[in-house]
């Protein structure tokens, strides 16, 4: 995978939307990993902004990473009962009608987006819940971009390696952040990473990266016994100074809380895993009522800005995967070659 993409180190820095921006990056690969920028909370003007930061910061490869959602429908009979099953917590906060913000606050891969990445041909581009049409995936790969994109099991693998992606994410269940399923909406299809990964070493003949639960070195040698070409990491990379994670955020990944984490659609209307807060234990982690991704932000908006300004994370997203033990206050550099030692050893 190394020569593949150009890196010196098979690790690969999850790209963590909201969390991050392009320091980490950079310091990851300047470590030799591959750092990543998520473009997904991005608009084209910032995305073009941290770019330009990113090539200033470094010379080695870099991924930039979208989501590749279809925009939901917006329905008002949906949104209705999200806002009526959030009624008491604005009660609670005082926050009126006026104050709940419209949107989403995630944007797919567009054309736009394309001509604008195309400004700097990053060496890999990477996507989430599957791929781009096939009209923008090819003008990605005519810029020479390697393609990598997750999946969830065996059969969305065979299928992105029939779209002609350069390497295979497989995303365990224990993996932090957005489900990156695309195929089925189905969570029993999820599987652990030490589980999914050696089927879908087994299903396909491109390159796979393990990612989930994967938290040192051990674990990253694990994954390469069982067939990995190499690893993507994102919650030990949390606590690193060089990322952008929130005070209570921060507060959190370092308490007993983080022991506990669970798959929840209420933050975003998809699942993805965090760890239990308030909301999630009240309004159960999996609701009917939430809109679907990712119109179930909006709502959420205002109680997480209001908890947060009293240094509470109640009602934030605190992403983060089942193994924290390896998120550290190191820098990204250390926890780069750090999770390699075994590999470097090798």
């Amino acid at each position: 995978m190394q020569k593949l993409l150009g890196i010196e180190l098979p690790i690969i820095q999850a790209p963590m939307a909201g969390a991050q921006g392009s320091a980490l990056a950079v310091a990851v690969s300047n470590a030799g990993g591959l750092g990543s920028l998520p473009c997904a909370m991005l608009s084209i003007e910032a995305m073009r902004k941290e770019l330009a930061a990113i090539k200033a910061g470094t010379g080695k490869p870099f991924n930039v990473n979208f989501f590749c959602h279809a925009p939901p429908v917006p329905s008002a009979e949906r949104e209705a009962a999200w806002r009526a099953a959030l009624a008491p917590y604005y009660a609670e906060f005082g926050i009126g009608a006026a104050a709940i913000p419209a949107g989403s606050g995630r944007t797919p891969f567009s054309a736009a987006f394309a001509d604008a990445l195309g400004e700097f041909k990053p060496a890999v581009v990477s996507f989430h819940f599957g791929l781009p049409s096939t009209e923008l995936l090819s003008r990605v790969k005519g810029w020479g971009s390697r393609i990598l994109s997750s999946a969830t099991t065996v059969d969305e693998a065979r299928w992105l390696e029939a779209q002609g992606v350069d390497a295979v994410i497989a995303q365990g269940l224990e993996a932090g952040g957005h489900r990156g399923n695309f195929l089925s909406a189905d969570l029993s299809t999820q599987a652990g990473t030490f589980a999914l990964l050696p089927q879908i070493v087994r299903a396909v003949k491109c390159p796979v990266i393990a990612a989930g639960g994967i938290a040192d070195a051990k674990g990253v040698a694990a994954a390469m016994a069982l067939g990995a070409a190499g690893v993507q990491v994102g919650t030990a990379y949390l606590l690193c100074p060089e990322a952008t994670t929130s005070a209570v955020h921060r507060a959190a990944l370092q308490s007993d809380a983080a022991c506990r984490t669970a798959l929840t659609n209420l933050f975003t209307g998809r699942p993805a895993r965090g760890i239990v807060n308030r909301l999630m234990k009240e309004l159960g982690p999996i609701n009917a009522a939430a809109p679907a991704f990712p119109l179930a932000v909006a709502a959420i908006t205002p109680l997480r800005a209001i908890a947060e300004s009293r240094g509470s994370g109640d009602f934030s997203a605190l992403w983060c995967g089942q193994n924290a033990s390896g998120c550290r206050e190191l820098p990204a550099a250390a926890i780069t070659r750090g999770l390699a030692a075994a590999i470097s050893r090798a």
